[in-house]
């Protein structure tokens, strides 16, 4: 077939319009090969995420939010959402308070409680006073007690001469973490220099024929001394669930009877640290063949020979511990401790939050940033996401925090687990009510790495609670599954959009 003149004209007249090799590929025909780890379902997977704003808009969740990720090593943010809105990131307050504490002490610090005695051991006896001495330790438990009663057997101890004294005041008496919270949730016990149990008595009734028998114990592994300090009374009431009031040398409970059943056992908060611990040590003593005398408080820092040591290990393992169970006394142990290493004067939460807030912000250049505590339980605390996924960025990849971060699962829509093949997550949790909040790091399959911080909260909602409510509000568990689920397709969003590419 032969072109015509004038179509051959026209083809000259098109083709003058267009570039050399018009309509030729402008890739390659060949497959791009994909990145090393990077799966063919992976990618499948990349095309059908969401974006950003509907994973946010489909959550549904009440308040505000501040969403951000980044490039890890270079600190360029891919996506964002309200940056540089401040919100209280509950317990991801413990990742700035770890950097903290490992500033200030180092990783290699321990906490160590020791048992000293002012006077010669003659005989199997103690020619003086013997001394509970706590050094902070926030792993303590009737366990380590019992470890340092069974020293005192070893080195030949039968008897004392003097008295039994107990020192707690290595770190500032704080008589609760949060004043907001109820009386008897066990997240918000006591904080001192000498803490066992975290600051914890167990609680245990059962039902019979005549009603309830209930005990207190400071249980342990291996130890389970009762208490007889803290008493619990069961009253027929329908609430309060709990009343608590502060003997001189006692603690008193209440509890309704008609919220008991036939049996159970929980953990309660320690208002007098010195006193329980005393009390347990004796008990202990006495199981290795030493009776002691009622325990008094010592107010002054204690001297004499070192009969025996606990061991609380590294702070870096303590601090692990802390990322991984989000314990909160360990958190303001750990931040008092810092304070006080650095030289500052702080005898509250309050103030000690303060010498960390001013750390952070020359630290990392966080302007703006407050902290009201060292574990984020207080609701006043506030940062934003991109300050803290600068925080992350400035730590880097390789330095200090990412180690301490517990695993996250990936999951799907209805909880079960969905791993992204070559994709890992470290991060740390937060939760209060009517708040949420996740940080870590992003391990993608083709090297990339991420940084991103996602904080949730509706603050005017968390402030109509009652205290009386504050354990179980109306609306909570539902609110923070959602927050849950959305915080899942972002790390799904991320790890697909920039790491398989």
């Amino acid at each position: 077939m032969f072109l015509t003149r004038r179509a051959l004209i026209a083809g000259m007249m098109t083709s003058a319009a267009l570039p050399a090799f018009a309509g030729a590929p402008l890739k390659s025909l060949r497959p791009v090969p994909r990145p090393a780890g990077v799966s063919a379902k992976s990618i499948k997977q990349r095309h059908e995420q969401p974006a950003l704003d509907r994973i946010l808009r489909e959550a549904k969740l009440s308040g505000k939010m501040s969403v951000v990720v980044a490039d890890a090593t270079s600190g360029k943010v891919l996506e964002s959402h309200g940056a540089k809105t401040s919100l209280p990131p509950a317990s991801v307050a413990k990742a700035i308070t770890s950097l903290y504490t490992l500033d200030s002490l180092g990783g290699e610090h321990r906490f160590a409680t020791r048992i000293i005695g002012t006077g010669p051991v003659v005989n199997g006896v103690l020619k003086g006073d013997i001394l509970l001495v706590g050094g902070g330790d926030p792993h303590l438990d009737s366990d380590g007690l019992g470890t340092l009663a069974a020293q005192l057997k070893a080195r030949g101890i039968k008897r004392i001469t003097g008295k039994f004294g107990v020192y707690d005041r290595a770190l500032p008496y704080q008589r609760v973490i949060d004043p907001g919270q109820p009386d008897h949730v066990g997240y918000n016990p006591a904080i001192s220099g000498l803490n066992l149990n975290f600051n914890r008595v167990y609680f245990e009734w059962k039902r019979s024929t005549e009603g309830y028998s209930v005990t207190m114990d400071a249980r342990g592994e291996l130890y389970r001394p009762l208490v007889r300090s803290i008493k619990m009374t069961v009253v027929n009431r329908k609430s309060p669930l709990f009343t608590y009031k502060q003997g001189k040398n006692s603690e008193n409970w209440t509890v309704a009877q008609t919220a008991l059943g036939k049996g159970g056992g929980r953990w309660l908060p320690v208002r007098d640290t010195g006193h329980y611990a005393g009390e347990v040590f004796r008990a202990l003593a006495a199981r290795h063949g030493l009776t002691l005398p009622r325990g008094s408080e010592i107010t002054t820092t204690p001297s004499g020979t070192v009969l025996a040591q606990g061991d609380g290990g590294r702070v870096w393992a303590v601090l692990r511990a802390m990322l991984k169970y989000s314990t909160n006394l360990t958190a303001e142990v750990s931040g008092l401790s810092a304070t006080q290493a650095r030289g500052a004067k702080a005898s509250t939460l309050v103030g000690s939050a303060r010498v960390m807030t001013a750390w952070a912000q020359g630290a990392y250049g966080i302007k703006g940033a407050k902290f009201v505590d060292h574990s984020g339980l207080g609701d006043k605390t506030r940062i934003s996401a991109g300050q803290m996924t600068d925080v992350l960025v400035k730590t880097g990849w390789n330095g200090a925090l990412r180690p301490l971060l517990k695993d996250i699962r990936l999951v799907n829509s209805k909880g079960k687990r969905a791993p992204i093949k070559g994709v890992s997550v470290v991060a740390k949790t937060g939760t209060l009510n009517f708040a949420s909040a996740l940080s870590g790091y992003i391990d993608c399959p083709n090297g990339r790495k991420l940084a991103f911080t996602i904080f949730t909260a509706d603050l005017a909602r968390r402030d109509k609670i009652s205290k009386a409510q504050r354990e179980r509000p109306e609306g909570g568990r539902s609110w923070s599954r959602r927050a849950k689920r959305m915080q899942q397709k972002l790390l799904r969003r991320w790890a697909l959009e920039y790491g398989v590419a």
